[in-house]
């Protein structure tokens, strides 16, 4: 039963271990400025826009820092209003920011032009990201050996080593900065990767001749996509091949596909855990939404059931997810009970996140746990005042 699965009150996680201390979690990458209409135009027509922030790394960072659990970012932005806004915006929502570095005022941020959608047109958006403050992150501009003093989980995303092709540099800044702290990480401090692949960065070839070596040698945690893996490493799903994959002919998924893929996947790349999320679009305004785990000592854990979405802004959805495992995992630790715990937190943090507008997730913890709560009632339909 669904009832079953909740041992888990997080509004009652004693986090008293992590206090006074400098940042347990830890993320770098790229933060955006997002123009989104303000006025429902079409980007070419409108002339009043929201000005919002967006990036993967972020989203997930400001994910726990919310939920309690000190958390650090790391980025380049440029020493003026929109990077002081990064900043600023961040620290508002707990996060360390002091081991930011700081580019010469007149260099770019990167920007995200979005123009959400309505059945049947499409959301579309636009990377301006070509030469950004944030993309010429390299080694020896950040203090590693303090950022990462008290450091249990480091993490990053595959958008983050796809800056350097998209702006066509001879050295991949940001790859370097990633070995380079990897060297001074504590030997007991996680290592997490989202795979994340953007077309728009990088080409397919491109992207696997970073990324396999990279999620291979140090990855102890792969979050990524049954599509991706397809499209990229040729993965099948159980019983879906990859082409039916890349044809979008996957439907339901038995515990049997995944463990398969799972199994698949973190073989290949000499991981401890593989985590997979699942979006079904069934239309611009509702989206199905469910995830599974597997670790290398067999410990499986799936959604409890596909659930529903209604949308208002699916950016951020999957990092908030990101953000919820983790805390499962810093709070109950690898294995099958931290695995249950940051898959029911990271469904209910996510799903509530997609019903904001926007990319950043101010997401409480009392909204997660009552949300769990009357899902395992079969209620959680009425409003509270």
């Amino acid at each position: 039963m669904y009832s079953d699965l909740l041992p888990y009150d997080i509004l009652k996680d004693d986090l008293s271990e992590f206090r006074g201390s400098e940042p347990v979690f830890v993320t770098f990458g790229e933060t955006m400025v997002r123009d989104t209409p303000a006025d429902e135009h079409r980007l070419e027509m409108t002339r009043q826009t929201h000005i919002s922030l967006a990036g993967s790394e972020l989203t997930l960072c400001m994910t726990l820092a919310r939920f309690g659990i000190p958390s650090g970012y790391i980025t380049r932005v440029p020493d003026n209003p929109y990077g002081w806004m990064v900043r600023d915006i961040a620290r508002s929502q707990g996060v360390v920011t002091r081991y930011f570095a700081w580019a010469p005022k007149t260099e770019p941020i990167g920007r995200y032009l979005y123009e959400l959608g309505r059945t049947p047109r499409k959301s579309m958006g636009w990377y301006q990201r070509m030469f950004s403050a944030a993309s010429r992150l390299g080694p020896g501009m950040v203090d590693w050996g303090n950022a990462l003093a008290d450091c249990r989980l480091f993490h990053t995303s595959g958008i983050t080593f796809g800056l350097a092709y998209h702006s066509g540099y001879k050295k991949n800044y940001l790859l370097e900065a990633f070995t380079e702290a990897l060297a001074v990480k504590p030997s007991d401090c996680l290592v997490g990767i989202d795979f994340n692949y953007r077309a728009t960065l990088w080409s397919p070839e491109q992207c696997t001749r970073v990324m396999t070596p990279l999620v291979k040698e140090y990855a102890d945690i792969l979050i990524t996509t049954i599509e991706d893996m397809a499209a990229l490493y040729g993965f099948g799903c159980g019983q879906y091949s990859a082409e039916q994959i890349d044809k979008g002919e996957m439907e339901a998924l038995t515990d049997s596909d995944l463990k398969s893929f799972a199994t698949q996947v973190g073989k290949y790349f000499n991981t401890r855990v593989v985590a997979i999320t699942i979006r079904y679009p069934d239309s611009f305004e509702q989206h199905r939404w469910e995830t599974a785990v597997m670790d290398d000592q067999g410990n499986f854990f799936r959604s409890p059931s596909v659930k529903r979405i209604v949308l208002l802004d699916r950016l951020g959805g999957g990092d908030t997810w990101n953000g919820g495992f983790y805390y499962g995992l810093l709070t109950a630790g690898i294995g099958k009970d931290g695995i249950a715990k940051g898959i029911m937190v990271g469904d209910a943090a996510s799903r509530i996140k997609q019903t904001l507008m926007f990319d950043l997730p101010i997401v409480t913890k009392a909204e997660i746990q009552a949300l769990m709560l009357a899902e395992a009632k079969g209620g959680g339909k009425r409003v509270v005042r």
